[in-house]
């Protein structure tokens, strides 16, 4: 991505959602952008994986864990496969683990912080569907540009 989330915000900032919180970076892409896919599930990474698994290539996976720190929600295996699919990048609102690991790969992964205890592995969940945390609506479809500076939310595609 080689536009910045300040310029976006700088020319079109009533037609963004901002996102409230900052994430930690995890990736070692810290740029990225594309349309957005969704997850929900409550610590429990079985759809994380699937959607990993299936979404198409450049697009940014969006996990609702619920905002829980109690196990990751994503690790180095799951990081892999989001490399190896071409994924533009990962936003969890839960935690990731193999953080050092995470950090080799060429992808963007952006979560709340780091737990080494691992997930749950029910199968339980929502997938494409809107997702609401941290002051904004996260719509599958619509697309999320992400860098140092924030996480900004926009109906249409802005850049080429």
């Amino acid at each position: 991505m080689s536009v910045k989330t300040a310029d976006l915000c700088d020319d079109f900032s009533n037609e963004l959602q901002i996102v409230s919180s900052a994430f930690q970076s995890y990736g070692k892409k810290k740029c990225f952008s594309g349309p957005i896919e969704t997850v929900k599930v409550f610590e429990d990474n079985v759809l994380v994986k699937k959607a990993l698994e299936t979404v198409p290539a450049g697009s940014v996976l969006v996990v609702d864990g619920g905002g829980s720190k109690r196990c990751a929600l994503m690790g180095d295996r799951l990081g892999e496969i989001a490399q190896e699919r071409g994924l533009a990048g990962v936003i969890i609102y839960g935690c990731v683990r193999d953080s050092a690991e995470l950090a080799q790969l060429d992808v963007g992964i952006y979560a709340l912080g780091t737990n080494p205890l691992k997930s749950n592995k029910e199968g339980k969940g929502e997938k494409n569907i809107s997702l609401s945390f941290l002051d904004v609506t996260w719509n599958p479809g619509d697309y999320v540009y992400a860098d140092e500076d924030g996480v900004v939310i926009s109906a249409k595609k802005l850049t080429e």
